[in-house]
């Protein structure tokens, strides 16, 4: 039987996350229906994430978060690829969020975003009383975490941050983090050319990138502010992706596409994983020769990490590469 790369290649290490390459969010439930609807149409090249945070009106923050245990839990949600975001760690309802959701929907849900954190310290607050109430809810599972950097104390710690045990990605907040500046940084740095010009900005992102890849998680990027404009929409994924993110937030079903389609590897570049791949399989994962070129373990990481990421951004695999290497 030959052996699957996540067999050799990885020896003793965690895994990379496999995630979609968009992030959509949706605050409303007939927004939250209407992204299940697409996805469905679209199959699983992107995650939702019903928004208790900013979705929710004050006072009505417990309802809200029931409606959305009722959506992760429907039957149209039959991709397993539907998280939310809690209240931050100041607003007196984030544990109740956790109590509600894991009690509700933990055995569906895909993740928890954790907005607005100042501190390694308070992510690791909001992590533990995740666990806790895991434990209380019998789930059996231990949630993948998403943090928020959109502080400067996040942007400080995030190494740190995305050390911690659950932290599966770090999603980059432009809008509060420009805010948290105190007009330093200009509204034009909210949207393109300026979030990858502005020098504050241009800083916190490479860092967020650098930190979340050398820790093992997904590092995300921020909405563009774009709305109908697919080139616009696709050229701020791209940029987004030379900053090193793999992932990217959207905020509208026109921005699902466009983003997805910018972070698609290169389809000659995922011929050539196919081949190396299979080459390096049938040869027991020793050196092998391809293209006058040689190949070991080293190179054979970096394309089933491709190859892998074809797949999410729904790059279509031929049968034998399915086969070989995601059949289960």
């Amino acid at each position: 039987m030959p052996l699957h790369p996540a067999e050799v290649l990885f020896t003793g290490e965690q895994p990379f996350p496999a995630m979609p390459a968009v992030d959509h969010y949706a605050g409303a439930e007939k927004l939250m229906r209407k992204a299940l609807a697409v996805q469905n149409e679209l199959g699983p090249v992107f995650d939702i994430t019903c928004d208790c945070e900013d979705g929710a009106a004050a006072g009505a923050e417990a309802e809200h978060a029931r409606m959305v245990v009722e959506v992760v839990n429907d039957a149209e949600n039959r991709h397993g690829r539907v998280g939310a975001r809690i209240h931050d760690i100041t607003h007196p309802h984030w544990e109740a969020d956790l109590e509600i959701l894991v009690h509700g929907a933990g055995h569906r849900l895909a993740f928890i975003t954790l907005p607005k954190v100042r501190s390694a310290a308070d992510t690791a607050t909001q992590i533990a009383a995740l666990r806790r109430i895991e434990g209380a809810a019998g789930s059996g599972r231990k949630l993948p975490v998403h943090v928020l950097i959109e502080t400067h104390g996040a942007l400080r710690e995030a190494w740190q941050i995305a050390a911690l045990d659950g932290v599966e990605s770090l999603d980059f907040g432009l809008m509060d983090f420009v805010s948290d500046h105190h007009g330093a940084i200009p509204a034009s740095a909210m949207k393109s050319p300026g979030q990858f010009e502005h020098p504050l900005v241009v800083r916190a992102k490479t860092e967020i990138a650098a930190a979340a890849l050398a820790n093992g998680a997904v590092p995300a990027h921020n909405v563009t502010t774009e709305l109908n404009d697919i080139a616009v929409i696709r050229a701020d994924a791209e940029r987004a992706r030379s900053f090193g993110f793999l992932r990217m937030w959207s905020i509208h079903p026109n921005q699902i596409r466009p983003i997805v389609a910018a972070m698609q590897p290169d389809f000659s570049e995922v011929e050539d994983a196919a081949a190396i791949l299979s080459a390096a399989q049938d040869a027991d994962w020793g050196p092998i020769r391809h293209g006058g070129r040689l190949h070991d373990r080293a190179s054979y990481r970096y394309y089933w990490t491709l190859l892998q990421r074809a797949r999410q951004t729904g790059v279509a695999l031929n049968a034998d590469i399915a086969g070989r290497f995601f059949a289960a």
